[in-house]
């Protein structure tokens, strides 16, 4: 049976966040630091040479005479929040295993909720991984069904719930995405998209859908859960069971509800938290990711 997920302590805790980047000149020059390792580049002509305009904390290229800040071009540049608050809603949003809330945000920084929901969803939006490397090995398949009860309709009722189908490598990462079904095709798209050819071993339930999903170097074990089998030798789905837990106390003990329309933004967070539980540079990473984030309109985000 597979041990509970474990987070190791990041490498900088709230206090010394706080402390350390308070200020946004701090802020900047860290933002600088990960943003040109090399040496600050103009983002328009991508020239050297640059003067630094100390009292506005901008620079002016040499070249083309563009003038820009750290933060141009990045989706710290059309937000009246100060650094430091983005800063610590990172953090907050990184080191929370079960998530943290809109409204924690707009308590914790002081901001209305408009302005809290919108920062976490420009975040998590960051927090996708772009054409990610295909997990191998021996990976477990699993789904779920995501959604609150409705009034009047017995508990078996599905009809306002949303299927999420989920993949893991065995001490290694997470694939999730919100489907449409639970058919053969959909969940043998979705393995077939997210694991290598040559994975060495598929472990699934007894779901139908997943036969024929084994081949000649690659095999397919189950477990039978309606017949009270959950481990049989190495065969078992407790690693993808760790990752729904971890999905369903963020719905019900963090966000409460949350829109079928924003799932995967959210699936998106849980994927990238959980990929990075063993990276003492998460903080630093994420910051790195939005820096080169595409801007997200907050009228595409509620179109």
């Amino acid at each position: 049976m597979s041990k509970a997920v474990k987070f190791k302590r990041p490498e900088i805790n709230l206090i010394e966040l706080i402390e350390k980047y308070r200020d946004e000149d701090e802020c900047r020059i860290f933002l600088e630091e990960l943003r040109w390792p090399d040496g600050v580049k103009c983002p328009r002509c991508n020239h050297k040479s640059i003067s630094r305009v100390k009292k506005r904390g901008q620079f002016d290229c040499n070249s083309c005479r563009y003038q820009f800040s750290v933060t141009a071009g990045t989706i710290f540049h059309d937000s009246h929040l100060p650094l430091s608050k983005w800063f610590i809603t990172i953090y907050l949003m990184l080191e929370s295993k079960k998530g943290v809330s809109a409204n924690q945000i707009k308590r914790t920084i002081g901001v209305s909720y408009k302005t809290a929901w919108y920062l976490c969803h420009r975040i998590r939006a960051a927090m996708t991984e772009i054409g990610p490397p295909k997990l191998s090995g021996k990976v477990e398949v699993d789904e779920t069904w995501v959604g609150g009860k409705k009034r009047g309709r017995g508990k078996g009722y599905k009809g306002n719930k949303s299927i999420v189908v989920g993949v893991v490598q065995r001490g290694g990462k997470t694939r999730l995405q919100v489907v449409h079904g639970l058919d053969r095709k959909t969940l043998h798209d979705f393995i077939k998209k997210h694991t290598d050819p040559e994975t060495d071993t598929i472990y699934t339930d007894d779901w139908p859908s997943y036969k024929g999903i084994g081949d000649y170097d690659t095999q397919h074990k189950t477990v039978t859960h309606r017949k009270g089998e959950y481990v049989v030798e190495d065969a078992h789905t407790n690693t993808i069971e760790n990752v729904w837990s971890l999905l369903k106390r963020s719905i019900t003990g963090t966000y409460h509800k949350l829109s079928a329309k924003h799932l995967d933004a959210y699936l998106d967070e849980l994927e990238w938290r959980f990929n990075n539980r063993d990276n003492p540079y998460l903080f630093r990473d994420t910051l790195r990711k939005l820096i080169s984030a595409d801007k997200l309109e907050f009228s595409k985000l509620i179109s």
